[in-house]
């Protein structure tokens, strides 16, 4: 395996490891839950200490890691979301727990914009590198209940120090695989050419109603089909179908780019995305499962898009992209959730899915004003 597969490589597992932390959030309320009394007012709060700060903090991170290069800021991210998740369950107190989780949120803000500028490099500006890394993410953070469940179930709260394992790991090797890559000369980097803030403002929209989409469905869907199909199994089946499905467009997107372009499989993914999210709010039955796997190809497949994307449009702060198009927009579909759940009390279930329909009609709108960057020469650092 070449320098460039293999650092790769340790970057894409990096990415898996990081994003766990941010799909082991929702695992660990439950037992809180179960074994704190927590209030679901107290229980939504702390799924708002992860969100909220990796949310604001994160596009920070970017500015800061464009006006100066910060690479241990990779392996360092990852242990801090560890470590915070590891230490949720150590105490009683609220405030302790509250301030863990957000710690962890704080690591995952910090990884990401030095994360997306690495991998864009070590791809040479490639859609279909820049693909295996977000599928990272996107496997990580589906495997954040796998991982958690099983660990609490055994041996509850007090054994949440193992959670951060993975993390202490994943950060050891990717600083070794760092530090093994430095003096190298020979990765290439994006020419600086000309940011282009209009561009990437619609970008961000389109980055946002994504988001939020995401998010709604994600909290959801598994009640929804469990109502429509019958059963809690039938509720978990849609989200593996969600998230496997969603795993493999992420790929299967940087490969349409390559050959169509990336505007034009953003644009046509969120057109079709407007029937696929109405679908699984008005399909009968197991029909429902079609439209599932259908929303997860529209929402995924334009996911490592957004990511060159917000790179080329801002090719002088790739650090300020990554952080906006990688790791706002997985955070802050997060705050969202409530406003959906607000409106299912308010009106039906339903209701409050079929309303999700607007956020990729509001995406597709926003995307039609994208134009494709003019990608520079790539150079030695």
């Amino acid at each position: 395996m070449n320098n460039s597969r293999w650092r790769m490589t340790v970057l894409v597992a990096g990415h898996a490891v990081d994003d766990l932390y941010q799909g082991a959030v929702p695992a660990v309320v439950p037992f809180l839950v179960a074994e704190r009394s927590y209030s679901y007012l107290a229980a939504a709060g702390i799924t708002v200490a992860a969100t909220l700060l990796s949310s604001v903090v994160q596009p920070l991170f970017g500015v800061l890691t464009d006006r100066r290069p910060m690479p241990w800021l990779v392996p360092v991210g990852m242990i801090v979301a560890g470590a915070g998740i590891g230490l949720c369950g150590l105490s009683s107190s609220y405030l302790f727990t509250w301030l863990a989780v957000a710690l962890s949120g704080l690591g995952v803000a910090a990884y990401h914009p030095e994360a997306a500028r690495l991998a864009r490099r070590v791809s040479r500006g490639g859609h279909v590198g820049m693909g295996w890394f977000a599928l990272g993410g996107n496997v990580g953070f589906a495997l954040g209940p796998v991982f958690v469940t099983p660990v609490l179930a055994f041996g509850g709260l007090a054994a949440s120090p193992v959670l951060a394992v993975p993390a202490l790991v994943g950060g050891v090797l990717t600083w070794v695989a760092q530090r093994g890559a430095r003096g190298n000369g020979g990765q290439p980097e994006i020419r600086a050419g000309r940011d282009d803030w209009r561009q990437f403002g619609r970008l961000t929209v389109v980055v946002i109603a994504r988001s939020m989409v995401t998010f709604g469905l994600g909290t959801f869907l598994a009640i929804w089909v469990a109502q429509r199909v019958g059963g809690l199994i039938a509720g978990s089946v849609a989200l593996v179908v969600l998230f496997g499905v969603g795993a493999a467009g992420t790929l299967l997107g940087g490969v349409l780019a390559e050959r169509w372009g990336r505007i034009r499989v953003v644009r046509v993914s969120y057109a079709l995305g407007v029937p696929a999210v109405a679908g699984v709010a008005l399909a009968p039955g197991p029909a429902v499962y079609v439209f599932v796997a259908l929303t997860a190809v529209t929402l995924y497949v334009p996911f490592s898009l957004h990511t060159t994307l917000g790179q080329d449009y801002l090719p002088n702060r790739l650090g300020t992209a990554g952080g906006v198009t990688l790791g706002l927009a997985v955070s802050v579909g997060g705050l969202a959730a409530p406003a959906v759940g607000a409106l299912a009390s308010a009106a039906t279930l339903q209701w409050a899915l079929l309303s999700l329909v607007v956020l990729p009609l509001v995406a597709w709108v926003a995307a039609r004003g994208l134009a494709e960057p003019v990608r520079c020469g790539l150079e030695p650092r």
